[in-house]
């Protein structure tokens, strides 16, 4: 084979693999694309190049050649994730930097403060924010916390609790999760109470999820799927849902 084209080969080969890793590994990793061509490029490369160093005339073992590349790739991919990864930011930084595709600011949960009363509107916003960031690239909730980065706390929430304390708060916003996004969704959720200038908030952290996060809105309604469009919150049509769920997905995870 020609040197010219087998390197081409090669490169071909190895962003091919890429793209497929990408693929299947889904969101344990999250590489853009380029950066999944990139590692199938060079993990694909350094496999093949560590087999033929420990087996002798390893191109007639071509499976172990390509489980080599493999595994060279994902061993790239995940070291390229690990140092892209953004760090955990705590609810002071996120409140410093403001809003956006993936930091929502709510000042309540439960209350509506133009009324007092509790609002199931104001409660299922909270769901819709979770599943849109769940269906994205995850991000952070702060609750009790206005659009204008103020901390408010979670007073006017925590009068709707039949003991108001923060461990009763936790179990009423993940039963509500629970109800409106499924068990699954809301496991990998995390809730934390941080303090910000003397009040308490509601931190939360939300991963993205690797598979759709459909929002049951009430009985006898259908699913809605919910997205993170820049820093605002969209519901999606049908055709659009099954758009996006492709793209984000592929159709493998959809079954």
């Amino acid at each position: 084979m020609h040197p010219s084209f087998a390197f081409v080969a090669a490169l071909v080969f190895g962003a091919a693999l890429g793209l497929v890793m990408r693929r299947v590994m889904g969101v344990r990793i999250w590489l853009g694309w380029a950066e999944a061509v990139l590692s199938g490029i060079v993990g694909a490369e350094l496999g093949a190049v560590a087999m033929s160093l420990l087996v002798p005339d390893a191109r007639r073992y071509w499976l172990l050649v390509l489980l080599a590349a493999i595994v060279g790739t994902v061993v790239v991919m995940l070291i390229v994730g690990y140092f892209t990864r953004q760090p955990q930011r705590t609810a002071a930084e996120l409140v410093a930097a403001g809003e956006s595709a993936d930091v929502e600011f709510k000042s309540t949960a439960r209350c509506n403060l133009h009324t007092g009363q509790r609002d199931e509107k104001i409660e299922l916003v909270i769901s819709k924010t979770v599943a849109a960031l769940a269906n994205a690239r995850g991000g952070d909730l702060l609750i009790g916390v206005d659009d204008e980065g103020r901390a408010v706390g979670l007073a006017e929430d925590l009068k709707f609790m039949k003991s108001p304390d923060l461990d009763r708060y936790e179990l009423w916003l993940r039963d509500h999760l629970t109800k409106t996004l499924g068990t699954t969704a809301t496991a990998s959720v995390e809730v934390e109470f941080p303090e910000l200038s003397g009040q308490q908030v509601c931190h939360v952290r939300i991963t993205p999820s690797p598979r759709p996060v459909f929002l049951t809105p009430g009985k006898n309604q259908p699913p809605q799927l919910w997205v993170r469009v820049g820093n605002s919150t969209r519901q999606l049509d049908v055709a659009e849902a099954l758009s996006y769920a492709a793209d984000r997905w592929g159709r493998r995870r959809l079954r």
